[in-house]
């Protein structure tokens, strides 16, 4: 995303842009899939006094404007990762901890089945599958 259209996202919610807000974006843009300690470290490396506490406000900011999205990806902390085209799904690999992002369109049929019988509708943004990858689990 540039600078100017998080500007444009960022004026019209009457906020301005920060260095720190553009920072914290462009880390969870650089990396990819990050949790919070991730994206500081790598803030810090620009921003050295960028603290912890900006960057967990500054990462519920950039959700709550649609901007970054997160999931759950293990047992330790929630992992953030750009808002960029499709909504996929996390396929987590248990031995190596590789993520593999599939299209949510694929759960389409299994949660068509849950709404259906149990009236629940799935939210495929915070799905993650823990299983092992091909590498790890061979053709077993």
């Amino acid at each position: 995303m540039s600078d100017t259209s998080l500007a444009e996202v960022l004026r019209e919610r009457g906020l301005r842009l920060t260095a720190q807000r553009q920072l914290v974006l462009e880390a969870v843009y650089g990396l990819g899939h990050a949790t919070p300690e991730q994206v500081h470290a790598k803030v810090a490396k620009t921003a050295a006094g960028v603290n912890i506490t900006t960057v967990y406000r500054t990462l519920e900011l950039l959700e709550e404007l649609g901007l970054v999205t997160h999931a759950h990806l293990s047992h330790g902390a929630t992992t953030y990762h750009p808002v960029v085209g499709e909504q996929h799904v996390h396929l987590v690999c248990r031995i190596c901890h590789a993520i593999q992002e599939v299209p949510a369109a694929m759960l389409n049929p299994l949660a068509s089945k849950i709404e259906k019988e149990r009236g629940f509708q799935v939210d495929p943004a915070h799905v993650a599958l823990f299983g092992l990858c091909a590498r790890c689990g061979g053709n077993q």
